[in-house]
């Protein structure tokens, strides 16, 4: 095959690719751990608001990648590049948005200059998405990939670790400058900005990926065996759209729960504490995933993953013990890689090698949307509908994790029927091609 993809790759690819999702997944929490808190408490912007920062982006999103950049990749067989193209853009993008929202002309506006200003910069950012959800595919075969990913989340745990401790710190400038400083100096744009361009480096050094005429496939399926999988395909996306909308949607107002005075009234400083508790858990479980995805089967460890969310939203709808915050972080953390990684290995099996572009942006919406549709339609209107009907605010943020909750669980009912009726029906494994 081209660039020698039909060769396991590398260690120096392997380093390659996880240096840039160390440094991605640094950049992501530094920036949007704080954010949703910046645009509700200083910019003053209303709870449903604040979720618009993640609903529409991510619209923008998935529509770009499946309706431009996905199709692009499929037709050339493009992966790094589009890449590269899709973190300089979101470089460039990020500073504009910071010296936009300083011009305008009150808090309200500065909060929709900044939600407008990330839309447009997803449409760009996509690129790197899908190329990199289709170069992992075209990299590694099908029975490593839970291995790989599960091993690329724990480094990106890492870097998601660093990101929000030094988010933290920089939120309140070290304690010395008020709370919000960090965006509204440019500090907190400035280096996802620097980070975004550095992350190009090892991605440079990275085969470009695709799928050629003459190459060879890892399985041969006819006609009617790929058009069973692509009908699997939809159902687990369905499942998918369940349960990471309903683990997901709650995230956007998490730390505003968190913050409230009527809450756990915790510093911006606690709350790096227990976001990092999620980052030790991914760190620590990223490094199982593979061995979980053999040990049981991808399709089987979704449902697993899915079951641990269930316990995380329990725990948060109806704790007051901050103690028991911390063991949700870990639950959250340990649900979180289970689930990235076997979903990733699940649904990779699924999709026909030369459609992994388009298909593959089909399955990222259902993460992408997550945090911000769910957030938007469901988690955000409960809290704000509660306020207003004289519900305490702690209890509408608690009866949004209610809604969450549910949601899962419909979720892992539609996964463990795929996995437990339909596939063994349909002769397909969840971690090999039918025969």
């Amino acid at each position: 095959m081209q660039n020698d993809l039909s060769i396991l790759p590398s260690a120096k690819i392997f380093w390659g690719i996880s240096s840039f999702q160390a440094l991605a997944m640094f950049r992501r929490g530094l920036f949007y751990a704080f954010l949703s808190i910046y645009l509700r408490y200083f910019l003053g912007l209303s709870v449903t608001e604040t979720t618009l920062f993640a609903t529409l982006p991510m619209i923008f999103n998935i529509l770009s990648q499946t309706l431009i950049w996905g199709r692009l990749s499929d037709r050339r067989q493009l992966r790094r590049t589009l890449i590269l193209w899709g973190e300089g853009c979101g470089a460039v993008g990020t500073v504009l948005i910071w010296g936009a929202h300083i011009l305008a002309p009150s808090p309200g506006s500065s909060g929709y200059v900044i939600i407008i200003g990330l839309t447009i910069v997803e449409i760009f950012w996509s690129m790197s998405n899908i190329g990199w959800s289709a170069l992992i595919s075209d990299l590694y075969p099908e029975q490593k990939r839970n291995t790989i990913l599960g091993y690329l989340t724990s480094i990106g745990g890492v870097g998601r670790l660093i990101g929000i401790w030094v988010g933290g710190l920089l939120y309140d400038g070290l304690g010395a400058m008020y709370e919000g400083w960090g965006f509204y100096s440019g500090t907190l744009f400035f280096i996802p900005a620097a980070v975004m361009l550095i992350s190009m480096i090892p991605v440079l050094y990275l085969p470009e990926g695709g799928i050629r005429p003459g190459d060879a496939v890892e399985t041969e399926c006819d006609a009617v065996c790929q058009a069973t999988s692509i009908r699997m395909f939809w159902i687990f996306l369905t499942a998918m759209v369940f349960i990471n909308f309903g683990r997901n949607g709650v995230m956007i107002i998490q730390s505003q729960y968190l913050f409230l005075d009527t809450g756990f009234n915790v510093s911006s400083r606690v709350l790096s504490y227990i976001f990092n508790t999620e980052s030790v858990a991914i760190i620590c479980f990223g490094l199982l995933a593979g061995q979980l995805g053999r040990w049981i089967g991808n399709g089987q460890s979704v449902c697993l993953g899915a079951l641990i969310a269930i316990a995380y939203l329990l725990i948060y709808a109806f704790t007051n013990d901050l103690k028991w915050i911390y063991v949700a972080s870990c639950f959250r953390g340990m649900a979180d890689v289970i689930i990235l990684a076997a979903s990733y290995a699940f649904v990779s099996v699924l999709i026909p090698p030369e459609r992994r572009g388009f298909l593959f942006g089909l399955f990222n919406a259902t993460l992408f949307l997550s945090w911000g549709v769910a957030g938007t339609l469901i988690a955000g209107p409960i809290v704000d509908l509660l306020f207003h009907m004289g519900v305490s605010q702690a209890l509408a943020y608690r009866a949004a994790y209610l809604s969450g909750l549910v949601m899962v669980i419909i979720g892992l009912s539609i996964q463990a029927f795929l996995v437990f009726v339909l596939l063994p029906k349909a002769g397909i494994s969840s971690q090999r091609k039918p025969s």
